[in-house]
């Protein structure tokens, strides 16, 4: 039988020296031999149960609780408890690349960071019983489901994303130069939006006018999560789409 050092199992478990003397030390985990020199010897079978200990303790699971468990628990049932933690972990990755993502497309919508409107929005995303209650209340479960696969959401890093933010920010600069809806720019701007609604809305217009209908006002905006669009935007937005759709011609 191979027999191996306590500097060996330290690299090769990447555990501490001190972390092995401690658990010998509390009857977690001691060496199969323990030599007169003081030199202790682990076999590969002790390796095997230290690994066991290193799984549970990702769990965050007391020390106590591991020395009974490993008393008790299978290699499946440790693999399976192991494989349930990392998926908690994923989960709680994923929500912080959301976050991540929120923060980005805010200072990238905004131009800086305003914290006034992303601490409620990820407030929000993070308590989604009450939006989710207010959504069955406005959308049915066919509408439910195209716009949660479609509507462009701060929290994702994608291309669609981005379209409808830049649309919104060439809006603002309409309005800071003074443009009309009715000018060059306002038309192409309208051109656009209509693209983007027809691919979000998968070209049902009774869709896209229950949902803008929800969009005009702050307070549904806020109980269904939307993040704050400024009225002026959405209304140069609307005036510009009506008078494109009189003349389509007019931004070619």
């Amino acid at each position: 039988m191979k027999f191996h050092s306590t500097g060996e199992v330290a690299k090769k478990l990447n555990i501490s020296v001190r972390t092995l003397r401690y658990y010998d030390q509390i009857g977690l985990m001691s060496p199969s031999q323990k030599l007169n020199n003081g030199k202790r010897l682990y076999s590969d079978n002790d390796l095997l149960r230290l690994e066991k200990i290193t799984i549970l303790k990702l769990l965050d699971l007391p020390l106590n609780d591991i020395r009974k468990i490993l008393l008790k628990i299978t290699t499946e049932q440790l693999l399976y408890a192991h494989r349930d933690s990392l998926k908690e972990k994923i989960e709680e990755l994923h929500a912080a690349i959301q976050n991540t993502n929120t923060i980005l497309n805010t200072i990238y919508l905004e131009g800086e960071l305003k914290w006034e409107q992303l601490v409620p929005l990820i407030n929000a995303a993070q308590k989604k019983e009450a939006a989710d209650k207010k959504w069955n209340e406005y959308f049915d479960q066919q509408e439910q489901s195209t716009l949660k696969e479609r509507l462009p959401k701060l929290e994702q890093d994608s291309p669609q994303v981005r379209k409808w933010i830049t649309l919104v920010r060439r809006i603002e600069l309409c309005l800071a130069r003074g443009d009309e809806p009715e000018s060059e720019e306002g038309q192409i701007i309208a051109e656009e939006a209509l693209l983007l609604s027809n691919e979000m809305f998968a070209g049902c217009e009774e869709l896209g006018d229950k949902f803008y209908e929800i969009r005009r006002s702050p307070e549904k905006s806020k109980e269904i999560n939307l993040y704050p669009v400024k009225e002026e935007v959405l209304h140069f937005m609307e005036e510009a789409i009506q008078i494109y759709e009189k003349n389509p011609q007019v931004s070619n």
